[in-house]
């Protein structure tokens, strides 16, 4: 079955914000089976929207549109859907009593401007948002059923799912099955070389790629005679993608790399500390987005100042002034220093240059030191030679970091595997 994602905004078209959204819908709707056949983005423009629904209502069965329904002069959704479908734009007395009680139980009186958002085409259906005030609906134009979300992503992802899943969940051709296996360490084009033959090999079969640095996300999309069967060979096949990716495969969809590294803590009762320079909390910020992850994270610490690494951490001024901040002696005293202060089972440092400037002929921009400590055993230091600008070294450096100890965790050889195949020097003390 035919499906469409329309996006709606000024700031989309202009290239102010990037379009998360319609890559996630559409990837939701081609899971329900649809086959999604257009994105659109359009500007917040009353007669272009109900053009383009117009033009989408004939060729698709449904439509999910994202945008415009705020409280703002530019917001125009409501009154261009119902343009498209022909009808009036009516206000529904319930919704406003809604927005009433809402905006009191904040302290805030309801505007004219809010008002609005208890506007909708004449016979549609309206979806609640959990999330925020501005409601979605449905109404049908053309042949299509077309669906209203807000472009917040969070509150558009919980209309989805509540209300427009259930709505269509039905009507996907359901014969097809997707897995998402998510990876790190191996470049995009490597990865594909792997997987080369699979799609020839498997009847049905299509392989999609999805580079979200330093990520690849591999998808497997079967297509068969029943959702059943669909699933099983999507399974099957994901297997083998797996064994070929190795230790680069870390997780499913919804998984995040800091995800898997804390279930690996959890799951061997180790506890973490972290100690950055170059990377400035990026690793703790990647840990804490975990839900529970303080039952693994006793300690995070930046620092970015020589001064708050000796004073913090213990870094002796000696070893600063005959090595510098950057170099192994550093990296490995900054990860003893951090494990000692918070007495955990494990402790990762960096420290690098992540430019633009601050590079030399002897450390370039890019060079990153990480030093691993672990209870009773020996520290570990490796280095990196890291490429791209400041955002690219800093996130990629903090990866290699929770792979150190994702390593730790799994019992894998230190410094071996697809992360570590450019890893220039590993050191221990």
């Amino acid at each position: 079955m035919p499906a469409a994602v329309l996006s709606i905004g000024t700031e989309l078209t202009r290239g102010e914000l990037v379009n998360s959204n319609a890559s996630w819908i559409a990837e939701e709707l081609t899971t329900l089976g649809f086959d999604v056949q257009a994105h659109l983005t359009v500007a917040d423009d009353l007669s272009t929207i109900a053009e383009e629904l117009a033009r989408l209502g004939e060729r698709a069965e449904v439509v999910v549109c994202t945008g415009g329904l705020g409280p703002t002069s530019d917001d125009v959704t409501s009154a261009a859907a119902a343009k498209a479908a022909g009808v009036s734009l009516d206000r529904d007395e319930s919704v406003l009593a809604h927005l009433e009680r809402l905006y009191a139980s904040k302290g805030r009186q309801l505007l004219d401007s809010n008002a609005k958002q208890a506007d909708f085409p004449q016979g549609a259906t309206v979806l609640p948002n959990s999330e925020g005030t501005a409601p979605g609906f449905e109404v049908a134009v053309g042949k299509a059923r077309c669906f209203f979300l807000p472009g917040v992503p969070r509150e558009m992802r919980a209309m989805f799912h509540k209300s427009v899943r259930p709505a269509v969940g039905d009507l996907g051709a359901r014969d097809t099955h997707q897995v998402h296996i998510r990876s790190f360490g191996l470049p995009e084009s490597e990865v594909a070389e792997l997987l080369t033959d699979l799609e020839a090999a498997h009847e049905g079969l299509t392989l999609g790629y999805r580079a979200h640095f330093p990520e690849i996300e591999v998808k497997v999309h079967a297509r068969a005679g029943s959702a059943s069967e669909a699933e099983a060979k999507a399974a099957a096949v994901a297997e083998i993608v797996r064994d070929r990716l190795g230790e680069a495969a870390f997780g499913d969809r919804d998984d995040t790399f800091a995800s898997i590294v804390g279930e690996r803590l959890r799951a061997k009762k180790l506890t973490l500390a972290v100690a950055e320079s170059c990377t400035g909390g990026m690793i703790g910020s990647m840990i804490t987005d975990v839900p529970g992850s303080s039952d693994y994270l006793l300690l995070d610490a930046v620092t970015y100042a020589n001064s708050a690494k000796t004073q913090i951490l213990g870094v002796e001024q000696d070893v600063l002034r005959a090595y510098g901040a950057v170099s192994a002696e550093c990296a490995g005293a900054m990860a003893e220093g951090a494990r000692r202060v918070a007495d955990s089972d494990v402790a990762v440092a960096t420290t690098g240059i992540a430019g633009p400037g601050g590079g030399s002929d002897l450390k370039p921009v890019g060079t990153v030191w990480f030093g691993l400590a672990r209870r009773d055993q020996p520290t570990l230091m490796f280095r990196h030679q890291l490429s791209g600008d400041r955002d690219r070294v800093r996130r990629r450096a903090a990866y290699l970091a929770l792979d150190l100890v994702r390593r730790v965790a799994e019992g894998w050889d230190l410094g071996k595997g697809p992360s570590f195949s450019t890893c220039e020097e590993i050191l221990g003390l």
